[in-house]
């Protein structure tokens, strides 16, 4: 006999499922109250699942909510189900999977995958047999149940199913699939290949066994009427050029041909899915071969999908032109994350290619999801990419047409375009920059804000060039206007004028000295104007502002225009609003950059960092102790705050000192750098440099307890807080000095062995030009160790000297580099048979100083001189044969050897 409710029991559950429909929040209250008390009867949830299995003389919704109040159930304590209850709901699961609504159907499928997915496919071994067996059923409810059901377990349990814990039981299921990808039954076709598809990113063996079979249904079902199984069909295309497109390759050109056709479908899921085939195609080394012939159709195809479209205007509120007094809702609001200090060093690269920005192809905020709009453009930007300037004689007639057009949504989709294109095909826009930067420069004006805004933004995406031109032809007119765009009256435009404004203060840094007064005037005028989420747009603005122009910032009037909106905005903060992270970010660039312009203002700030780090670790004390009673602190507000330390150490140096000695930050510091979340301790090991730099006699006493940490985090796994403490081990040297001796061998191993990892450039000429590898700071710091104790450092020279000399040749003249250089010198004195094997890389990295100081230059004069010496003329001759010509040239005019 099976369970049976008892009906004073069933009409208690049938009215705390009526009153958790109520939109009350009391009645919500008593209802959470009540499932609580229900949820100490092992047999409520019988009484769930008899809801929404039996009682069929209830409303839909009411019995669904039934059905997912038992999953969250199954979610938070299954195993403490006894089995006859466990049993009962799996049984009336399999038995009404095939119910006649659609919606109670979708419920037992996410209810049977949330009882799979608790370690039950192992325990539920009918599970999977039955409902195989289901989809044979001829009653379409049974199998389009069935097939819900085992799409969702193939989305949550796709690894496991490919496993030999189950016995491999997709050597049956993927055969039995392909097999309904005819089925009559469009919701049926969907739901199969869907299944399929969750198999091919991880090349499941018995899906690449029937390869051919999958590839050859999906061409079949290539023009469905269905747009879902059209939607599947796009997105099985787009994995398998990921991962099979040897399969793909013969047909080539009728998929090219089949995802222009799509990518214009007239239902958007499945333009968008077609669309993401681009995106993928243009990451894979046939890209340029199979697209070539392509690219006239399809470039106009992307353009015409960046044009807003109507529901896109609705939902951006395009019609509203002032919204600048309209407060922000919270939900507006996306969560920011703070990157933690690290140490960098002076590149000889001109700027990094591959730059940041790709990533932000676009900016409507409100629309986040992505769409065939940003799909469209990013497609546009990799394409550009890969095609450099053979991409533009398809777009220069289309851009014309578009940039004047008077539909303002047509031009605003060219302005979008010329901004994704900017990347890839720089070098033939040029010719066309002189006259289209003015164009887009009065795009800033024009009376719709959408055009505003991404004129904004694709001005942005040139300020390279803008900057590379005399001031007065573009950057002057380009930086009055975009001040005018902070102080729009909407607030996309205030966004993306204020995102762009950043951009170009990375490319001009001091080409705004002389404009500094008039900007100040227009940021500090926004902070009164502006709602919650721009405001933190703003604070990025003013800090880049102060990394970009510096020292120049440390000027009377600028102190007395940017300072008080700065302190009055931290003083209305409390500890624990999140807003404080873009402040605190923001002034540690202004710190940086006043230097002792902002001692007024150090010491509440400094009192409130030490604070906010203390209140942190004393939470998670509380945390570690009693888990059950606190809750884990976020710990981003004690990362922001040892970088906000550091910023104020780095931008007042000695004056630091007295701060410093009035607070307990050593103490809290040795506790930092021992936290278990690596960004702490990246943030803490910076401080520790900044700190030692400036106020040595504070981190002296504490030398001995710090350095085995240190030692401890030379772990190359978590590259930047080893190099945040490679970095602090080298400016505790040079304080140092001998004393470094009982210290040396703690670190000296893990620093030869980082040096010496094999993503270090290991000859000489496919090294030129590179950014600074990541050994660099290792280098330094090695070189620092040998310059205190030359003695303990130069028995290994041999062990590092080569990959040593090949990561400092890039880095520019300066202290770092000076210190490390001398320490070579100095074991290559204690030491000179660890170079010998390696002499020609020595020679390259001192052939990489500009101008060092003299007494280096006549360190590096006697150690080449006496190697000359040392091997005789003749030899010496045939040694320097090898060397490329302008490193020879180098070396006679400077050392004359």
């Amino acid at each position: 006999m099976d369970w049976q409710p008892d009906e004073q029991g069933l009409q208690q559950v049938l009215q705390l499922l009526k009153d958790s429909q109520s939109p009350n929040t009391a009645t919500q209250r008593i209802v959470q109250d009540k499932l609580k008390q229900l949820n100490q009867f092992p047999d409520f949830n019988n009484y769930l699942i008899f809801v929404l299995t039996r009682l069929k003389s209830e409303d839909e919704p009411t019995r669904s909510l039934s059905g997912l109040i038992l999953k969250n159930n199954v979610k938070a304590h299954y195993q403490s189900f006894p089995p006859p209850v466990a049993d009962f709901i799996k049984q009336e699961c399999l038995n009404n999977i095939g119910d006649a609504s659609s919606l109670i159907r979708a419920t037992i499928g996410i209810l049977i995958t949330t009882i799979a997915s608790k370690g039950e496919l192992q325990m539920w071994p009918e599970l999977l047999p039955q409902l195989c067996n289901l989809l044979n059923s001829e009653d379409y409810n049974t199998c389009e149940g069935a097939f819900g059901a085992l799409q969702k377990i193939c989305e949550d349990s796709s690894e496991l199913l490919d496993s030999d814990a189950l016995n491999r039981p997709l050597n049956i299921m993927i055969p039995k699939f392909l097999q309904f990808f005819k089925h009559c039954s469009p919701k049926i076709r969907s739901h199969a290949i869907a299944c399929v598809n969750q198999f091919i990113m991880d090349r499941a063996q018995a899906l690449m066994d029937n390869i051919d079979t999958f590839i050859e249904h999906l061409f079949a079902l290539a023009v469905d009427d269905d747009p879902e199984v059209r939607k599947n069909v796009c997105r099985a295309l787009v994995m398998l050029l990921e991962v099979r497109i040897d399969r793909l390759i013969p047909h080539m050109h009728s998929i090219i041909q089949y995802m222009l056709q799509r990518t214009q479908d007239h239902d958007e899921n499945v333009a968008l899915e077609a669309c993401e085939f681009w995106l993928t195609l243009a990451e894979q080394p046939i890209c340029k071969e199979v697209l070539a012939s392509h690219l006239v159709q399809l470039i106009p195809i992307l353009v015409n999908g960046m044009k807003y479209s109507e529901i896109d205007i609705i939902l951006l509120k395009g019609d509203v032109e002032e919204d600048e007094a309209v407060p922000d809702s919270e939900q507006d609001i996306k969560p920011r994350f703070h990157k933690s200090r690290t140490v960098t060093l002076p590149h000889e690269a001109e700027r990094p290619d591959g730059s940041e920005d790709a990533e932000d192809d676009d900016d409507d905020d409100a629309l986040s999801d992505w769409n065939l709009r940003k799909c469209s453009a990013a497609a546009l930007d990799v394409l550009a990419n890969v095609f450099r300037e053979e991409l533009l004689p398809h777009l220069l007639p289309l851009l014309k047409g578009l940039l004047f057009h008077p539909e303002w949504v047509v031009k605003e989709s060219g302005i979008l375009v010329l901004g994704a294109i900017a990347e890839g095909c720089m070098q033939g826009m040029v010719p066309y920059l002189p006259e289209l930067i003015p164009h887009l420069i009065q795009c800033l004006s024009d009376k719709k804000a959408l055009v505003r805004s991404i004129a904004c933004w694709t001005l942005s995406r040139y300020a390279h060039w803008v900057v590379s031109q005399p001031p007065d032809m573009h950057l002057k007119p380009l930086m009055t206007e975009l001040l005018k765009r902070i102080l729009d009256g909407n607030k996309r435009v205030q966004e993306a004028a204020c995102s762009a404004f950043a951009t170009l203060e990375e490319e001009a840094c001091t080409e705004l000295v002389p404009y500094l007064s008039y900007i100040l005037d227009t940021l500090v005028f926004a902070f009164g104007k502006y709602q919650h989420k721009n405001l933190l747009i703003l604070y990025d603005a003013i800090g880049t502002l102060a990394d970009s122009v510096g020292h120049h910032l440390n000027q009377p009037e600028y102190i007395q225009k940017l300072m008080p909106p700065l302190i009055q905005k931290w003083n209305e903060l409390k500890d624990e609003d999140k807003d404080l992270f873009p402040l605190l970010e923001c002034l540690s660039s202004v710190a940086t950059a006043l230097q002792s312009g902002f001692l007024p203002y150090c010491e509440p700030v400094y009192q409130r960092c030490v604070t906010l780090v203390q209140k942190t670790l004393a939470q998670a004390m509380m945390y570690t102790q009693h888990p059950e009673q606190y809750e884990a602190p976020d710990k981003d507000f004690m990362i922001v705050a040892l970088d906000l330390l550091s910023g104020l150490a780095e931008g007042l140096g000695v004056h630091v000192e007295q701060l410093v000695a009035r607070s307990n930050i050593m103490t809290l510091l040795f506790q930092c750098m021992q936290d278990s979340m690596p960004e702490v301790r990246q943030s803490s090991f910076a401080l520790l440099g900044d700190l030692t730099k400036a106020c040595f006699i504070h981190v002296k006493p504490c030398i001995a307890e710090f350095m085995p940490i240190l030692g401890t985090n030379l772990n190359p796994e978590f590259i930047s807080v080893c190099n945040n403490a490679t970095w602090a081990i080298g400016e505790i040297c040079m304080q140092m000095g001998a004393e470094m001796q009982p210290y040396v061998q703690m670190v000296l191993n893990n620093l030869v062995e980082i040096i010496n990892r094999p993503n270090t450039p290991k000859t000489l000429l496919e090294n030129t030009g590179r950014l600074t590898s990541p050994s660099a700071i290792p280098a330094i710091t090695i070189g620092r160790l040998g310059y205190v104790c030359p003695q303990e450092v130069a028995p290994m020279l041999q062990q590092f000297i080569r990959p040593w000399c090949t990561s400092l040749r890039n880095i520019r003249d300066n202290e770092e580099k000076d210190s490390a250089f001398r320490g070579i010198c100095m074991m290559i004195g204690v030491n000179p048979g660890g170079v010998v094997q390696d002499f020609i890389f020595f020679c390259d990295a001192v052939a990489s100083w500009v101008s060092p100081k003299d007494d280096l230059r006549d360190m590096f004069y006697k150690i080449l001189h006496g190697f000359k010496d040392q091997v005789g003329e003749e030899n010496w001759q045939q040694f320097s044969e090898q060397f490329p010509p302008l490193l020879k040239e180098r070396l006679a005019a400077f050392y004359g050897v």
